[in-house]
């Protein structure tokens, strides 16, 4: 009887032993890769509880999660010869977990020599300006560097990639501030001759239109005698009115004419004035030397 119990208790050992060793836990977010004698077993298992061969079979999980790698800062010249320093990350995932295992050893590893290559290649392509104003061009291209080598032959999709922060050189921050100093004073300045400009055009127009109507500039005066009275100033300056000007330009022009109608004053012939008063002959008789 003791050894039927004994036989029992090793059997059900036995059992729970290879029923341990024969199920596998695949979890929501991974895919089960099956390897019997070394070689991958079709189809990969889907999430839920899983029966292997024990001693034959082995699995291994993969994790279809987005992962986040950080690109290390790295070294660039950029095609107008600016030196500087770049760091990036980038999101990928794994859409073929058969490819991720058995083509590439160490594929998170691989991502990140792959994305430090790309980034001094994309950098390298491009001037400053374009890496400064257009980041996500240089994402893109980025992108599409990296997910080249990574999707059909590694079974890697990268999804996102990003310059995280660029770090320009002492020198090149004081420049870049010079320019754009002068660049907001070159701003202001056009705005305020386009200001003026505007100024002087309405100034303009509001001129012709006062001067269709006489008694506009004295309401106008007046305006700006209230104006200035009403700053409690000690002195008031009246401005001479511009309608006594016009009597005056208007009285002018209207003497000038009687002056040029008056005739000259008769003067005597040319030969006239030019002839001497005459002169006693010696022999005459009219003035004769006394006796």
């Amino acid at each position: 009887m003791e050894a039927v119990v004994i036989g029992a208790v090793i059997v059900v050992v036995f059992f729970a032993l290879v029923g341990a060793l024969s199920v596998r836990l695949v979890q929501q977010y991974q895919r089960g890769i099956v390897f019997r004698f070394g070689r991958v077993l079709q189809p990969v298992r889907e999430p839920g509880l899983r029966l292997i061969v024990p001693i034959a079979d082995r699995m291994v999980r993969v994790s279809m999660q987005t992962t986040v790698i950080g690109v290390p800062p790295q070294g660039a010249i950029t095609r107008d010869n600016v030196t500087l320093t770049v760091d990036a990350v980038v999101y990928y995932r794994v859409v073929d977990p058969v490819k991720a295992l058995v083509n590439v050893r160490d594929y998170p590893a691989a991502v990140l020599q792959v994305a430090q290559t790309a980034l001094r290649s994309v950098i390298g392509k491009a001037d400053l300006d374009t890496l400064l104003g257009d980041r996500e061009r240089i994402n893109t291209e980025l992108k599409a560097v990296i997910d080249a080598p990574t999707e059909k032959p590694w079974g890697l999709l990268i999804e996102r990639v990003e310059v995280k922060d660029v770090a320009l050189p002492e020198g090149m921050k004081r420049s870049m501030s010079r320019q754009a100093e002068a660049e907001r004073e070159r701003r202001a300045r056009v705005i305020a001759a386009d200001g003026e400009y505007q100024a002087s055009r309405r100034l303009a127009d509001a001129s012709r239109a006062m001067a269709a109507t006489p008694g506009a500039y004295q309401l106008r005066l007046l305006q700006t005698v209230v104006d200035v009275a009403a700053e409690k100033n000690s002195t008031l300056v009246m401005p001479f009115p511009v309608e006594l000007l016009r009597f005056f330009d208007k009285f002018t022009h209207a003497a000038a004419p009687t002056r040029e109608a008056e005739p000259p004053a008769a003067q005597p012939p040319a030969a006239e004035r030019a002839a001497p008063a005459p002169t006693a002959a010696p022999g005459d008789g009219r003035h004769r030397p006394p006796a």
